[in-house]
């Protein structure tokens, strides 16, 4: 189905290639370390695309100075990274779409149970969405609860480790974590209860926080 294509580990890998060439096409010179900040990634990962992507000849390797690699674009990297960011524009604003009717749907569940101050947990281009859906459904974004965010802001919302770390009140939590989904669900139903954690539908939970499979 069209949300499972979205967030499927296809699309993810397209995503870090375009991001690759991207870098590489502004500095080549730039350092492993300094691309896998960029990318937000680890280093690791950055070193087995880059590799992926010298087989594949979308970038090829030449020397630089203090006995470090450049690399550049070939003639089908640049070709490649045309088409990967036409398709990412497209899959964004498919996403974005469908990311906006379902947090309508959500936060509009969670006013409707009285939970007008909510904490969202997991930072993700869909807790950005359901931001800016919030003021329309008339429910405040308390906070954002993410452990491996390292922002101390996101989309004018204040980010925390831990919900112990959010010191204002709130009512209810919604699940906007697309990377560990079943977990930052259970974690949260595991303190404040199921009938105070919400979930977006895109992330194909079930109750118990499982997720859900998607059709062949």
């Amino acid at each position: 189905m069209e949300v499972d294509r979205l967030l499927n580990t296809r699309h993810e890998n397209e995503k870090i290639v375009l991001g690759l060439l991207s870098s590489v096409e502004n500095d080549g010179a730039r350092s492993q370390r300094r691309i896998a900040a960029e990318l937000g990634i680890a280093l690791g990962l950055v070193n087995a695309y880059l590799k992926r992507c010298i087989k594949k000849g979308l970038v090829k390797v030449g020397d630089a100075p203090a006995r470090r690699y450049a690399y550049y674009l070939t003639p089908q990297g640049f070709a490649e990274k045309s088409r990967l960011t036409v398709q990412y524009l497209s899959d964004s604003f498919s996403f974005f779409r469908l990311a906006k009717n379902d947090c309508a749907r959500v936060l509009g569940q969670a006013k409707a149970k009285g939970f007008s101050r909510v904490v969202l947990a997991g930072q993700s281009d869909l807790a950005e969405v359901a931001i800016l859906c919030a003021v329309e459904a008339g429910v405040v974004i308390v906070a954002l609860v993410d452990p491996a965010c390292e922002l101390a802001c996101f989309v004018g919302v204040n980010v925390f480790r831990s919900y112990d770390e959010v010191k204002d009140a709130f009512d209810a939590v919604i699940v906007t974590d697309v990377t560990h989904a079943a977990a930052s669900y259970d974690a949260a139903v595991a303190v404040y209860g199921a009938e105070r954690v919400l979930a977006a539908g895109l992330l194909g939970l079930r109750e118990s926080g499982e997720a859900t499979e998607s059709a062949p």
